[in-house]
């Protein structure tokens, strides 16, 4: 089925057009994106548009009259970039970043993006017109040194919150400190539309109270999808080597093997993390882009943490140039060194040497840091008991400072932030728990009730189909399965 029958039978379903306005339309309109030219000409409202879209995409739209962006948001994307591909940094939060785009189709855009960024992007989906009138607009004003681009519907209670006046300037009763623009985590925030399953669906289901479960022994240990041991000559140093393309990770192995360490391997980002965490390699040698999570998610997941900071990342791509230098690279995920590909053989083994002999940071070797996060896990689940989640997110996260990789930790960490509504921050702590064991249906439950009530459909839906087969019974099955009627 075409774009334009898609799109024109979701807005039939939706009773937002009629059906002789569906067939004048299609007859009328040439190639392009229907719902965008059907708001523009009037024939529907933005907001029928921005839902149909939503279900076509699978992802929340996001109507642009209503934003209130900060304008330093544009110094992660270059302008040219912007109006290329059709994409907007709406909103940079922590370790996420949102953004408008008119064909949420292109992974390769956001792939590239969150690599050089550094963070998880989320896309939401805009009517094309409106987002290259408002990339004209913000990157303008902020060449002219506005701080603020003001939708103008943007709601006067968001404004009021931010202390900032209609056009943007500081109003007189806001101290400049307020003057922060904050996400708001529920699904109610302005200028969000998702389509009207996904948001019948998200209502439907919560967080239960069960499933915090009860504390576990194995706070540092991934009992549950650890594979078969791989046998391991004594001695030499370990390297893990990560890389999706089989015939350089082969190469390397090779390499390395016959240089006298002893080499692990794996192609895909989960698995690297499963085994850095069973091993503790000496080195990494690790791609950027991989399958599942990325290169530079890992490097600054290990490189954050005070259990794995020691261990030294050489970190391979071919992506980040003509976007950012190594060095940044090297900041912002803490990598001790980068190799452009293609490279040379004689490049990568003075990288190794290099990283092996340079002095690393000190390792406490009094401290038993497993013992600490699994004392920081229990301090959060006792504050959880008495009632002060507060207290027990901040002992959690403390946890997740010394061990990354501890499942548990991530797992509690998101059930509490999706009690508290922070539901962005939620998802992050299930997805980091999600990647560490793929096999624990509590986690993917909630997640996929996080991603419905974000409105993200198609990441809802994989998390429920992940979650199928690990139900606890088959009454859960079947309402699983009756659950993904309403999505599919």
């Amino acid at each position: 089925m075409s774009e334009k029958k898609q799109i024109g039978k979701i807005l039939l379903r939706q009773r937002a057009l009629h059906p002789d306005q569906l067939e004048r339309a299609l007859a009328e309109h040439g190639p392009g994106r229907l719902a965008s030219r059907l708001a523009r000409d009037g024939t529907i409202t933005d907001v029928a548009a921005l839902k149909a879209l939503s279900e076509q995409h699978g992802i929340p739209g996001i109507d642009l009259s209503q934003i209130c962006l900060r304008l330093d948001h544009l110094d992660l994307l270059p302008r040219e970039i912007a109006e290329k591909h059709r994409i907007l940094p709406v909103l940079e939060r922590d370790d996420r970043l949102f953004v408008a785009m008119a064909d949420p189709r292109e992974k390769n855009v956001i792939d590239e993006l969150e690599f050089v960024t550094g963070k998880r992007v989320y896309p939401y989906v805009a009517l094309e017109s409106a987002l290259l009138r408002v990339i004209e607009q913000a990157y303008t004003q902020k060449a002219q040194g506005d701080a603020y681009l003001i939708g103008p519907n943007c709601p006067s209670e968001l404004l009021a919150r931010l202390g900032l006046g209609p056009t943007g300037a500081p109003s007189e009763q806001a101290p400049p400190s307020e003057l922060a623009l904050t996400a708001t985590d529920d699904i109610g925030s302005p200028g969000v539309v998702v389509d009207d399953d996904v948001d019948s669906a998200s209502r439907a289901d919560d967080i239960e109270e069960r499933d915090f479960g009860e504390l576990s022994r194995d706070v540092s240990v991934v009992t549950e999808i650890k594979e078969d041991g791989v046998p391991l000559p004594a001695g030499a140093k370990t390297i893990l080597v990560v890389d999706d393309e089989e015939e350089i990770r082969k190469m390397l192995v090779r390499l390395l093997s016959r240089a006298g360490y002893r080499v692990l391997e794996a192609d895909r980002g989960m698995l690297a993390l499963r085994l850095v965490k069973e091993h503790t390699p000496d080195l990494i040698v690790l791609d950027a882009m991989l399958p599942e999570v990325h290169g530079f998610e890992i490097a600054r997941r290990i490189k954050h943490s005070e259990r794995y900071k020691h261990v030294p990342i050489i970190m391979v791509s071919a992506v980040y140039r003509g976007w950012r230098y190594a060095e940044d690279l090297k900041q912002s995920c803490g990598v001790d060194h980068f190799i452009e590909k293609p490279f040379r053989i004689a490049d990568v083994v003075r990288a190794v040497e290099a990283c092996l002999n340079e002095p690393q940071p000190a390792r406490d070797t009094d401290r038993d840091l497993s013992a600490e996060a699994e004392q920081a896990l229990n301090a959060g689940i006792a504050a959880y008991r008495a009632g002060d989640i507060d207290v027990a997110i901040e002992h959690l996260k403390r946890g997740i400072g010394i061990d990354p990789l501890a499942f548990r930790l991530h797992f509690h960490l998101g059930l509490l932030q999706g009690k508290k509504g922070q539901v962005f921050a939620a998802i992050a702590a299930l997805e980091a728990a999600v990647e560490t064991n793929g096999q624990h249906f509590a986690a993917l439950k909630n997640l996929a009730i996080l991603y419905q009530k974000a409105g993200f459909r198609n990441r809802a839906v994989e998390m429920w189909e992940r979650a199928l087969p690990l139900a606890p019974d088959e009454t859960t099955r079947q309402s699983i399965r009756q659950h993904l009627l309403k999505l599919l």
